[in-house]
């Protein structure tokens, strides 16, 4: 057998449920790779070493009652992730990547940690956020920041981006994330994974308080579709899933479909960006191999509001000014938190409701254009991985933490975001699902260099599709190497 990290989570899952492997010894695997590791990668800020080793051993126990005559299994029975540090785990501190809030263990667990620890997965602690989830990179002012596997001076990505760090670096074989603006879909481009972003409603973990516009939804960060598929038969209840489940689903490969590609972004007029080379080479790859295995793809010309970026920064923002943070420790926010908090708590009602409005119809004239075609693709960034400190003009370095305060301002930090991933938030004002494959390195052979992947956005409930699409990609290409050996 493989080394246990090496194993995706269904070659996983299987190995634990006939008793091949133990869920003691694989956790006991995990952590050890998190000790070596961890100091340099940053996608960890708490290690729940004692709680996930109890866990693991009443796991082995329930298989031994099991084998004896005792109820099933469950479909997680014993696979051990993570999740990233704005979900809820009962008796863990939630940081929410802040200094400016109290650090008290949740009293229980949230939607998102109840869903997957009912399914018999084992917590190995939280990871690695941006403040409050509001960035496209994972840095803030309390732990080091996390970096990319595949070059520890590129970042992971944002919001997610501990877990697909830690993903990616075999620390983990999948982790949940949550999505409100590409929070799953940029650290997974970044990171070389697929990242599912369901469509709104399906999973009921996924929800935020303050969340107005209803951006935010939780899904899975993996190593490969069947993996990420695996997660979505946990998260997705009863009687919504797919006839047979997600995973089974993905034995059927699609039909030829009519794909529209697009470099068009509702960002373009506030921030005009030209796609670095290396992005519109991967979208030519993706390109390739659609058409290689089918599908029909051509040119979409796709027309988006010029009032988006402020309606959406409207949205976007509006959760973090109502936040309880005392007036003393306003100061040990980020510069960009403060100044996003400032604004939203200037704002009036009226001109947030003016803002969801607006995005209500934005949403139906995208849908409307997106409809012509089966699916929309896109890159999944503009840029490759950034350098870590890039976005705030800094150069956080990952021994003396906390961090001082971040140079530059907030207004530059977050046009370089939306130049960064200019196609991401308007999926999620669309409640639309989407995915994100990689297809490309910017090294000489694959495998090497920085990854770089595509963005698939389906029609609503299109998420079995989707991921049949990237396993279909997957299988034309030679699978990456696990960042870091």
């Amino acid at each position: 057998m493989a080394d246990i990290h090496e194993l995706g989570a269904v070659q996983l899952r299987q190995a634990l449920a006939t008793g091949q492997l133990s869920a003691t010894e694989v956790v006991e695997h995990f952590l050890a790779r998190i000790e070596q590791q961890n100091h340099t990668l940053g996608a960890f800020v708490t290690v729940t070493a004692d709680q996930a080793m109890l866990d693991a051993r009443a796991a082995d126990e329930a298989y031994v009652h099991q084998r004896r005559g005792g109820p099933g299994l469950p479909l997680l029975h014993g696979v051990p992730l993570a999740f990233k540090d704005l979900a809820d785990v009962a008796g863990v501190v939630t940081t929410h990547g802040s200094g400016a809030l109290d650090r008290k263990p949740a009293p229980e667990d949230g939607a998102l940690a109840a869903a997957l620890k009912g399914a018999g997965a084992i917590s190995l602690g939280k990871t690695q956020v941006p403040e409050f989830g509001l960035t496209a990179y994972s840095e803030n002012r309390i732990a080091p920041p996390s970096r990319n596997p595949h070059a520890l001076s590129r970042s992971s990505g944002g919001s997610s981006g501990g877990s697909a760090a830690a993903v990616a670096a075999g620390l983990v074989p999948f982790a949940p994330g949550s999505d409100g603006g590409g929070s799953i879909r940029i650290p997974a481009a970044a990171c070389g994974l697929v990242g599912l972003k369901p469509g709104r409603g399906l999973v009921p973990a996924g929800e935020s308080v303050g969340d107005a516009a209803r951006l935010v939804v939780a899904g899975p960060l993996a190593r490969s579709a069947p993996d990420a598929a695996l997660m979505m038969d946990a998260l997705v209840p009863d009687g919504i899933r797919p006839e047979g489940g997600y995973l089974a689903g993905l034995e059927e490969v699609p039909a030829p479909l009519r794909i529209g590609t697009s470099l068009d972004s509702p960002w373009s007029t506030a921030f005009p960006f030209a796609p670095e080379q290396e992005a519109l080479d991967a979208l030519a790859k993706g390109v390739d191999l659609l058409t290689g295995a089918g599908h029909s793809v051509l040119d979409a010309g796709i027309r988006y509001d010029n009032r988006y970026p402020e309606a959406f920064t409207t949205a976007w923002t509006a959760g973090v000014g109502s936040a309880r943070i005392l007036p003393h420790r306003e100061a040990l926010l980020t510069p960009l938190t403060r100044t996003f908090r400032r604004r939203a708590q200037q704002r009036s009602a009226a001109k947030v409701n003016e803002a969801l409005g607006f995005l209500r119809q934005f949403t139906h004239d995208t849908v409307v254009q997106y409809a012509q075609w089966d699916i929309v693709l896109t890159p999944s960034l503009a840029q490759t991985p950034r350098p870590v400190g890039w976005f705030t003009g800094s150069t956080p370095g990952g021994e003396q933490w906390p961090a001082p305060d971040w140079p530059g301002d907030a207004d530059d930090d977050y046009r370089k975001q939306c130049e960064f991933a200019p196609w991401s938030s308007m999926v999620n004002v669309c409640g639309l699902p989407a995915v994100t494959v990689p297809v490309h390195w910017t090294g000489p052979t694959p495998g090497t260099g920085l990854p770089m992947a595509i963005q698939l956005i389906g029609k609503p409930g299109s998420e079995l599709l989707l991921l049949r699409l990237a396993r279909q990609l997957e299988l034309q290409q030679k699978p990456a190497p696990i960042a870091g050996g």
